[in-house]
């Protein structure tokens, strides 16, 4: 059952519970997921570089051949360069998720493995200059991911995901209320807080895996009520963890079934307005 008032019906806030209504109101602390609640959720392919030896065809076939069977977004904007560049995606076999680490395949007799700096230079040697090169896309806020095959480094394709168009004056209303910001993200600590700084956050905790988002809701609570923002699969725990559970509307079934709000129209600067509206009603 959806409650609330007229104005938060027309526009888009809708309120599972009285006791969300009210509660929405008491916060002192936003948490918010990064990919599709900061930023758009659509990443797209920005750079592709292919190691010695290797051309630009090989290493996104062999990326696509990889990501094919992930549901990550970053895998999907892999998947739609190979389409965009008619790059046929072969089958793979005994495809493997590590979570927030990497991807494991055979291809024929190959072992392929794609991820990011931690999880490959376990499998295959990367020199400094591959390395300089990541660190510089993470830096424009940009997420590297390396891949590998048979223990040789195949190159680095950097996807980058736009930051929503109100986000910024969202972060800079919530903190004008008083209140804190903060984004979790499993991305790299770089990437991360170059996000961070450009959105305004006030701290940015990185590379926290999908099964960890509950532990960092819980570390927040410790310093006052938690409103937790998110979209996707690995949100729901968080959502349900938190004093607060605020769903973007475009997201999944599972963060919406998981959340006390839903924000119907998917805009940051709902987050805002949801809790104003919790106050004035209360």
């Amino acid at each position: 059952i959806m409650v609330g008032t007229g104005t938060g019906a027309k526009n888009g806030i809708l309120f599972k519970t009285a006791t969300a209504l009210e509660q929405a109101g008491k916060a002192q602390i936003v948490a918010l997921d990064k990919t599709g609640t900061v930023t758009e959720g659509n990443p797209t392919v920005v750079s592709i570089i292919p190691s010695e030896g290797w051309s630009t065809v090989q290493l996104l076939s062999l990326a696509a051949a990889l990501e094919k069977n992930s549901e990550h977004p970053l895998a999907a904007a892999i998947r739609k360069k190979a389409i965009d560049e008619e790059i046929e995606i072969t089958e793979v076999s005994e495809f493997v998720v590590l979570p927030g680490s990497g991807l494991k395949a055979k291809f024929e007799n190959s072992v392929l493995y794609g991820g990011n700096l931690q999880f490959i230079e376990d499998k295959a040697a990367i020199d400094n200059k591959m390395k300089d090169m990541a660190i510089e896309l993470a830096g424009e806020g940009k997420t590297p991911l390396f891949f590998a095959q048979d223990g040789k480094l195949a190159g680095i394709i950097a996807v980058a995901d736009v930051v929503k168009e109100d986000s910024i004056e969202a972060i800079k209303e919530l903190q004008s209320m008083g209140l804190q910001t903060v984004m979790l993200t499993g991305d790299n600590e770089k990437t991360a807080k170059a996000i961070g700084k450009q959105v305004g956050i006030d701290e940015v905790i990185a590379e926290v895996l999908p099964g960890d988002k509950d532990e960092a809701i819980r570390a927040l609570q410790k310093k006052g009520k938690v409103v937790m923002v998110g979209d996707g699969i690995n949100d729901a725990p968080a959502l349900t963890r938190a004093d607060i559970g605020i769903a973007i509307g475009a997201g999944t079934d599972i963060a919406i079934d998981a959340a006390d709000i839903v924000l119907v129209k998917s805009r940051l600067s709902d987050v805002p307005a949801a809790i104003k509206l919790s106050k004035a009603t209360l």
